[in-house]
Protein backbone atom coordinates (compact mmCIF):
# COMPACT_ATOMS: atom_id res chain seq x y z
CA UNK A 1 0.00 0.00 0.00
CA UNK A 2 1.00 3.53 -0.64
CA UNK A 3 2.12 6.37 1.16
CA UNK A 4 -0.56 8.06 -1.06
CA UNK A 5 -3.52 5.51 -0.49
CA UNK A 6 -2.51 6.29 2.98
CA UNK A 7 -2.68 10.23 2.70
CA UNK A 8 -5.92 9.41 0.83
CA UNK A 9 -8.06 7.62 3.77
CA UNK A 10 -6.48 10.72 6.16
CA UNK A 11 -7.92 13.03 3.83
CA UNK A 12 -11.31 11.45 3.76
CA UNK A 13 -11.13 11.44 7.50
CA UNK A 14 -10.65 14.64 7.85
CA UNK A 15 -12.97 16.47 5.43
CA UNK A 16 -15.92 17.43 6.36
CA UNK A 17 -17.71 17.22 2.23
CA UNK A 18 -20.98 17.11 1.76
CA UNK A 19 -23.39 15.91 -0.87
CA UNK A 20 -25.65 17.63 -3.84
CA UNK A 21 -28.00 17.34 -5.97
CA UNK A 22 -28.53 16.41 -9.77
CA UNK A 23 -28.99 19.21 -11.56
CA UNK A 24 -29.88 18.47 -15.04
CA UNK A 25 -31.84 20.42 -16.81
CA UNK A 26 -31.21 23.41 -14.30
CA UNK A 27 -28.79 26.29 -13.75
CA UNK A 28 -27.47 28.63 -16.70
CA UNK A 29 -29.82 28.76 -19.38
CA UNK A 30 -28.76 29.43 -23.13
CA UNK A 31 -26.70 27.76 -25.77
CA UNK A 32 -23.78 27.01 -22.97
CA UNK A 33 -25.74 24.79 -21.31
CA UNK A 34 -27.39 23.06 -24.06
CA UNK A 35 -23.78 22.34 -24.55
CA UNK A 36 -23.75 20.99 -21.20
CA UNK A 37 -26.07 18.61 -21.44
CA UNK A 38 -24.90 16.97 -24.87
CA UNK A 39 -21.41 16.54 -23.84
CA UNK A 40 -20.24 13.34 -22.30
CA UNK A 41 -21.02 13.67 -18.29
CA UNK A 42 -17.58 13.75 -16.55
CA UNK A 43 -16.78 13.94 -12.65
CA UNK A 44 -14.35 13.97 -10.00
CA UNK A 45 -13.36 12.50 -7.12
CA UNK A 46 -12.87 15.08 -3.82
CA UNK A 47 -9.29 13.36 -3.75
CA UNK A 48 -7.87 14.55 -6.50
CA UNK A 49 -8.72 17.89 -5.67
CA UNK A 50 -7.02 17.71 -2.34
CA UNK A 51 -3.77 16.46 -3.77
CA UNK A 52 -3.70 19.15 -6.52
CA UNK A 53 -4.66 22.03 -3.97
CA UNK A 54 -1.82 20.90 -1.32
CA UNK A 55 0.82 21.02 -3.57
CA UNK A 56 0.06 24.61 -4.10
CA UNK A 57 0.29 25.00 -0.52
CA UNK A 58 -3.67 25.54 -0.36
CA UNK A 59 -6.50 23.97 1.71
CA UNK A 60 -9.61 22.34 -0.58
CA UNK A 61 -11.53 22.22 1.95
CA UNK A 62 -11.41 25.62 3.34
CA UNK A 63 -11.78 26.69 0.06
CA UNK A 64 -14.88 24.43 -1.03
CA UNK A 65 -16.49 27.46 -2.79
CA UNK A 66 -13.72 28.52 -4.92
CA UNK A 67 -12.45 25.02 -5.56
CA UNK A 68 -15.78 23.84 -6.90
CA UNK A 69 -15.89 27.47 -8.89
CA UNK A 70 -12.42 26.12 -10.17
CA UNK A 71 -14.03 22.37 -10.92
CA UNK A 72 -16.84 23.90 -13.02
CA UNK A 73 -14.74 25.92 -14.92
CA UNK A 74 -12.48 23.20 -15.98
CA UNK A 75 -15.32 21.76 -17.81
CA UNK A 76 -16.00 18.93 -15.05
CA UNK A 77 -19.53 18.51 -14.50
CA UNK A 78 -19.95 16.15 -11.56
CA UNK A 79 -17.92 15.84 -8.22
CA UNK A 80 -17.64 12.60 -5.98
CA UNK A 81 -17.02 13.55 -2.83
CA UNK A 82 -15.88 11.13 0.38
CA UNK A 83 -18.05 11.25 3.82
CA UNK A 84 -17.57 9.64 6.66
CA UNK A 85 -21.35 10.61 8.02
CA UNK A 86 -24.49 11.64 6.91
CA UNK A 87 -23.40 15.54 8.89
CA UNK A 88 -21.05 15.68 6.05
CA UNK A 89 -23.97 16.25 3.73
CA UNK A 90 -24.71 19.63 4.94
CA UNK A 91 -22.61 22.06 3.55
CA UNK A 92 -22.04 20.88 -0.26
CA UNK A 93 -25.47 20.77 -1.93
CA UNK A 94 -25.95 24.22 -2.06
CA UNK A 95 -22.56 24.81 -3.33
CA UNK A 96 -22.70 22.10 -6.20
CA UNK A 97 -26.10 23.89 -6.91
CA UNK A 98 -24.42 27.31 -6.78
CA UNK A 99 -21.87 26.44 -9.75
CA UNK A 100 -23.93 23.76 -11.55
CA UNK A 101 -21.92 20.53 -10.61
CA UNK A 102 -23.81 16.96 -9.97
CA UNK A 103 -23.52 14.58 -7.20
CA UNK A 104 -24.50 11.18 -9.19
CA UNK A 105 -21.69 9.20 -6.85
CA UNK A 106 -20.90 8.85 -3.31
CA UNK A 107 -17.43 7.43 -1.69
CA UNK A 108 -17.31 5.97 1.49
CA UNK A 109 -15.48 3.74 3.68
CA UNK A 110 -16.32 0.61 5.31
CA UNK A 111 -15.02 -2.36 7.33
CA UNK A 112 -16.66 -5.15 6.58
CA UNK A 113 -13.89 -8.29 7.33
CA UNK A 114 -14.53 -8.27 10.80
CA UNK A 115 -18.68 -9.69 11.53
CA UNK A 116 -18.56 -7.47 14.95
CA UNK A 117 -17.86 -4.07 13.34
CA UNK A 118 -19.03 -5.32 9.28
CA UNK A 119 -22.80 -4.66 11.07
CA UNK A 120 -22.20 -1.04 12.39
CA UNK A 121 -20.24 -0.02 9.41
CA UNK A 122 -23.39 -1.13 7.08
CA UNK A 123 -25.52 1.05 8.86
CA UNK A 124 -23.35 3.85 8.42
CA UNK A 125 -23.50 3.59 5.09
CA UNK A 126 -27.03 3.30 4.57
CA UNK A 127 -27.21 6.37 6.58
CA UNK A 128 -24.72 8.23 4.50
CA UNK A 129 -26.53 6.76 1.58
CA UNK A 130 -30.17 7.93 2.85
CA UNK A 131 -28.93 11.27 2.68
CA UNK A 132 -26.90 11.35 -0.45
CA UNK A 133 -30.31 9.97 -2.77
CA UNK A 134 -32.21 12.65 -1.29
CA UNK A 135 -29.47 14.95 -2.95
CA UNK A 136 -29.36 13.03 -6.38
CA UNK A 137 -26.64 10.57 -5.68
CA UNK A 138 -27.17 7.39 -7.35
CA UNK A 139 -23.93 4.81 -7.11
CA UNK A 140 -22.39 4.57 -3.42
CA UNK A 141 -18.80 3.65 -3.91
CA UNK A 142 -17.01 1.09 -1.19
CA UNK A 143 -13.27 0.50 -0.58
CA UNK A 144 -13.39 -2.12 2.35
CA UNK A 145 -11.33 -1.28 4.41
CA UNK A 146 -7.82 -3.60 4.79
CA UNK A 147 -6.50 -4.93 8.44
CA UNK A 148 -4.39 -1.77 8.23
CA UNK A 149 -3.64 0.76 6.12
CA UNK A 150 -0.13 0.56 4.85
CA UNK A 151 -0.05 -2.97 6.70
CA UNK A 152 1.76 -6.22 5.10
CA UNK A 153 -1.28 -8.20 6.76
CA UNK A 154 -3.67 -9.76 4.47
CA UNK A 155 -7.38 -10.95 5.03
CA UNK A 156 -7.69 -14.70 5.49
CA UNK A 157 -10.19 -17.05 3.76
CA UNK A 158 -12.49 -16.48 6.94
CA UNK A 159 -12.08 -12.65 6.67
CA UNK A 160 -12.65 -13.04 3.11
CA UNK A 161 -15.87 -15.02 2.88
CA UNK A 162 -17.16 -12.49 5.88
CA UNK A 163 -16.85 -9.37 3.73
CA UNK A 164 -18.21 -11.11 0.83
CA UNK A 165 -21.20 -11.91 2.93
CA UNK A 166 -21.79 -8.28 4.14
CA UNK A 167 -21.16 -6.82 0.98
CA UNK A 168 -23.92 -8.80 -0.42
CA UNK A 169 -26.04 -7.60 2.28
CA UNK A 170 -25.12 -3.96 2.21
CA UNK A 171 -25.91 -4.35 -1.28
CA UNK A 172 -29.17 -5.80 -1.21
CA UNK A 173 -29.79 -3.15 1.11
CA UNK A 174 -28.73 -0.14 -0.49
CA UNK A 175 -30.61 -1.53 -4.02
CA UNK A 176 -33.82 -1.86 -1.70
CA UNK A 177 -33.47 2.14 -1.73
CA UNK A 178 -32.96 2.24 -5.09
CA UNK A 179 -29.32 2.90 -5.34
CA UNK A 180 -26.58 0.80 -6.49
CA UNK A 181 -23.19 -0.56 -4.57
CA UNK A 182 -19.82 -0.32 -6.77
CA UNK A 183 -16.68 -2.28 -5.24
CA UNK A 184 -13.37 -0.18 -5.49
CA UNK A 185 -10.12 -1.49 -4.42
CA UNK A 186 -6.29 -0.05 -4.70
CA UNK A 187 -3.52 -1.92 -4.95
CA UNK A 188 -3.68 -4.40 -1.63
CA UNK A 189 -6.12 -6.28 -3.08
CA UNK A 190 -4.05 -7.48 -5.38
CA UNK A 191 -2.21 -9.42 -3.86
CA UNK A 192 -1.57 -12.94 -3.58
CA UNK A 193 -2.93 -13.65 -7.22
CA UNK A 194 -5.34 -10.77 -6.36
CA UNK A 195 -7.45 -13.19 -4.08
CA UNK A 196 -9.47 -10.31 -2.17
CA UNK A 197 -10.20 -8.60 -5.38
CA UNK A 198 -11.76 -11.65 -6.93
CA UNK A 199 -13.52 -13.37 -4.09
CA UNK A 200 -15.18 -9.49 -4.24
CA UNK A 201 -16.34 -10.20 -7.49
CA UNK A 202 -17.13 -13.89 -7.63
CA UNK A 203 -17.98 -14.11 -4.22
CA UNK A 204 -20.73 -11.68 -4.29
CA UNK A 205 -24.60 -11.49 -6.33
CA UNK A 206 -23.97 -9.71 -9.48
CA UNK A 207 -27.43 -8.13 -8.66
CA UNK A 208 -26.53 -6.78 -5.50
CA UNK A 209 -22.30 -6.00 -5.96
CA UNK A 210 -21.15 -4.03 -9.02
CA UNK A 211 -17.74 -2.88 -9.80
CA UNK A 212 -15.72 0.13 -10.13
CA UNK A 213 -13.04 -0.36 -12.22
CA UNK A 214 -9.94 1.90 -10.98
CA UNK A 215 -7.62 0.86 -13.85
CA UNK A 216 -4.48 2.45 -12.58
CA UNK A 217 -4.88 0.28 -9.18
CA UNK A 218 -5.35 -2.83 -10.98
CA UNK A 219 -2.66 -2.26 -13.69
CA UNK A 220 -0.52 -1.15 -10.41
CA UNK A 221 -1.51 -3.44 -8.09
CA UNK A 222 -0.96 -6.15 -11.05
CA UNK A 223 2.46 -5.30 -11.07
CA UNK A 224 1.77 -2.59 -14.09
CA UNK A 225 0.63 -5.02 -16.37
CA UNK A 226 -2.23 -3.88 -18.81
CA UNK A 227 -2.90 -7.76 -19.59
CA UNK A 228 -4.25 -7.86 -15.89
CA UNK A 229 -6.58 -4.70 -16.44
CA UNK A 230 -7.90 -5.62 -19.44
CA UNK A 231 -8.21 -9.47 -18.13
CA UNK A 232 -10.43 -7.83 -15.33
CA UNK A 233 -12.83 -6.43 -18.20
CA UNK A 234 -12.72 -10.08 -19.66
CA UNK A 235 -13.98 -11.36 -16.34
CA UNK A 236 -16.19 -8.78 -14.93
CA UNK A 237 -16.90 -5.91 -17.90
CA UNK A 238 -20.84 -6.19 -17.41
CA UNK A 239 -20.41 -5.58 -13.87
CA UNK A 240 -18.48 -2.30 -14.35
CA UNK A 241 -20.63 0.68 -13.14
CA UNK A 242 -18.37 3.55 -12.86
CA UNK A 243 -14.59 3.95 -14.27
CA UNK A 244 -12.05 5.91 -12.28
CA UNK A 245 -9.25 7.12 -14.14
CA UNK A 246 -5.94 8.26 -13.60
CA UNK A 247 -2.87 7.87 -16.05
CA UNK A 248 0.81 7.27 -15.32
CA UNK A 249 4.00 7.28 -17.40
CA UNK A 250 7.06 5.21 -17.11
CA UNK A 251 5.01 3.90 -14.08
CA UNK A 252 4.86 7.55 -12.36
CA UNK A 253 1.09 9.54 -11.96
CA UNK A 254 1.21 12.07 -14.41
CA UNK A 255 -0.40 15.26 -14.20
CA UNK A 256 -3.41 14.78 -16.79
CA UNK A 257 -4.98 12.42 -18.22
CA UNK A 258 -2.74 11.86 -21.25
CA UNK A 259 -1.15 8.97 -23.42
CA UNK A 260 0.70 7.04 -21.38
CA UNK A 261 1.24 3.62 -19.27
CA UNK A 262 -2.52 2.83 -19.74
CA UNK A 263 -4.19 2.19 -23.47
CA UNK A 264 -7.23 4.17 -22.64
CA UNK A 265 -8.36 4.31 -26.62
CA UNK A 266 -8.27 0.79 -26.69
CA UNK A 267 -10.45 0.63 -22.74
CA UNK A 268 -12.88 2.88 -24.32
CA UNK A 269 -13.40 0.39 -27.08
CA UNK A 270 -13.31 -2.81 -25.60
CA UNK A 271 -16.19 -1.33 -23.13
CA UNK A 272 -18.30 0.24 -26.01
CA UNK A 273 -18.01 -3.34 -27.86
CA UNK A 274 -19.30 -5.17 -24.24
CA UNK A 275 -22.06 -2.39 -24.17
CA UNK A 276 -21.05 -0.70 -21.21
CA UNK A 277 -21.09 2.80 -20.51
CA UNK A 278 -20.23 3.51 -16.85
CA UNK A 279 -20.10 6.43 -14.87
CA UNK A 280 -16.50 8.34 -15.29
CA UNK A 281 -14.98 9.95 -12.45
CA UNK A 282 -11.28 11.45 -12.96
CA UNK A 283 -8.84 10.65 -10.35
CA UNK A 284 -5.57 11.87 -11.41
CA UNK A 285 -3.45 12.64 -8.36
CA UNK A 286 0.20 13.12 -7.81
CA UNK A 287 2.93 11.11 -5.96
CA UNK A 288 6.73 11.94 -5.79
CA UNK A 289 8.23 11.95 -9.68
CA UNK A 290 4.75 14.08 -10.38
CA UNK A 291 5.63 17.01 -12.90
CA UNK A 292 4.27 20.24 -11.47
CA UNK A 293 3.80 22.69 -14.26
CA UNK A 294 0.35 23.41 -14.09
CA UNK A 295 -2.46 24.88 -11.40
CA UNK A 296 -5.08 22.90 -10.94
CA UNK A 297 -7.45 24.71 -13.21
CA UNK A 298 -4.98 24.26 -16.19
CA UNK A 299 -4.56 20.16 -14.73
CA UNK A 300 -7.83 19.37 -14.56
CA UNK A 301 -9.86 21.33 -17.96
CA UNK A 302 -6.46 19.41 -19.75
CA UNK A 303 -7.63 16.22 -18.49
CA UNK A 304 -11.19 16.69 -18.62
CA UNK A 305 -10.86 17.40 -22.61
CA UNK A 306 -8.60 14.17 -23.34
CA UNK A 307 -10.86 12.17 -21.06
CA UNK A 308 -14.30 13.72 -23.48
CA UNK A 309 -11.86 13.12 -26.48
CA UNK A 310 -11.36 9.42 -25.65
CA UNK A 311 -14.68 8.52 -24.31
CA UNK A 312 -16.92 10.72 -26.27
CA UNK A 313 -18.82 8.13 -27.57
CA UNK A 314 -20.47 6.96 -24.28
CA UNK A 315 -22.23 10.31 -24.35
Amino acid sequence: MSNNTISRRRFVKDLALAGGAVLAGSGAAGAGEHSKRDRLHVACNSYSWLVFYRRENRNFPAELDAGLGELAASKLDGYEPGANNPQELDRLGPLLKKHGIEMRSLYVNSVLHEPAKAEQSIESVLAIASEAKILGTKIIVTNPSPIAWGGAQNKDDAQLRAQAAAMNKLGRQLKAMGLTLAYHNHDIELRNAAREFHHMMVGTDPAYVTLCLDAHWVYRGAGNSQVALFDVVKLYGSRITELHLRQSKDGVWAETMCDGDIDYPALAKRLLEIGVRPHIVLEQAVEKGTPKTMTPLEAFSKSSQYTRDVFGAFA
